[in-house]
């Protein structure tokens, strides 16, 4: 029985721009690699939700043949570091998700180790602080190990490293390490930019992370406004109130309204629906009130210029070169 999803990803759009990602984290998710924690970062509505139920749904179907031979066995789990409401980011409330998420819910044949006969369900450890956050820590771990996960994909990230104190961001990527280093699996964090600061906490988290950039679909490439395009013909197949009409005439306003970010597109796109259906029926007008406004988009488009200002020099590196040579930066 498949692993339940947070929505269905086979609804969705696999762009050209998520199974290029996609590609990239299932290369770098092995046994054995120095990078504990993979970085996704972009702009906000690029789709990168879309792209951690596409990535934890691949690692499923390709693990379909261990999962018949062992039931118990769970390749990739899925979770969303939810906003407690607290000061602090709350790791019990991470951790009891984290059980749920491998456990407690998801109707798959028990192993035997740490689930009750009866019941079915998971044993919490037996004694005094069962309910303490080295309890539940400890839980996860058993957990993990038992189900042989290879990799937990973390949605909204930013949350775990929501305090200011400095000293409680490290604290907080150590953990997340630790948790890798003693249970064989890889951390993918998820989010906007902001996510990116975490490489400058210390030279030793810098060394064991790898940063991903989810990329939008930038005007200035060709290959880029042609899959754009692709997307706003295939999204709006999917809606009732918009699939009779051609949009892609309008394929390069929606980019520059939306910054060429999928996810956008797709709101934008399900609003216009919402607008043709309660008016009853297609209108250019009708596409243009479900766009954002210029105050939107001017915010968004501030928050990428930076975010891609900070990474893209991170992604250049000298070459190596004999002595004597010129040397040049490369990608």
């Amino acid at each position: 029985m498949p692993v339940p999803m947070p929505t269905s990803a086979t609804e969705r759009i696999r762009h050209t721009r998520i199974k290029e990602v996609a590609q990239e984290i299932e290369t770098l998710i092995y046994p054995s690699s120095s990078a504990n924690i993979l970085l996704i970062v972009g702009p906000t509505g690029v789709g990168k939700t879309t792209l951690t139920e596409y990535l934890v749904e691949r690692e499923l179907q390709g693990a379909s043949a261990a999962m018949a031979t062992d039931p118990g066995h769970v390749p990739a789990v899925y979770i969303e570091a939810e906003a407690s409401g607290e000061r602090e980011f709350s790791w019990r409330s991470f951790f009891s998700a984290l059980l749920v998420a491998l456990d407690g819910e998801q109707q798959l044949p028990k192993v035997a180790y740490g689930v009750d006969s009866d019941t079915g369900r998971f044993v919490k450890p037996i004694g005094p602080k069962r309910e303490s956050l080295a309890a539940l820590r400890s839980g996860v771990e058993r957990s993990l190990n038992a189900r042989k996960t290879r990799f937990i994909v973390i949605d909204e990230a930013a949350h775990i490293f929501s305090a200011r104190n400095r000293g409680s961001l490290t604290t907080q990527l150590q953990t997340l390490t630790s948790l890798s280093n003693r249970c064989g699996v890889q951390i993918v964090l998820v989010g906007s930019y902001d996510l990116y600061d975490l490489m400058s906490l210390s030279a030793q988290l810098a060394r064991r992370t790898h940063v991903v950039h989810f990329e939008r679909y930038r005007e200035d490439r060709p290959e880029d406004v042609r899959a754009f395009a692709t997307c706003v013909e295939l999204m709006a197949k999917k809606l009732a109130n918009l699939r009779t009409h051609d949009l892609l005439p309008y394929a390069e306003a929606l980019q520059k309204n939306t910054l060429g970010c999928v996810g956008t597109l797709s709101t934008v796109l399900a609003r216009a629906n919402q607008f043709a259906g309660a008016a009853g029926g297609w209108s250019e007008d009708r596409l243009c009130r479900a766009l954002l406004t210029q105050v939107q988009t001017d915010q968004i488009l501030q928050e990428i210029l930076d975010g891609e200002a900070a990474i893209n020099p991170g992604l250049t590196r000298p070459s190596l070169s004999a002595p004597g040579t010129k040397r040049r930066g490369v990608r």
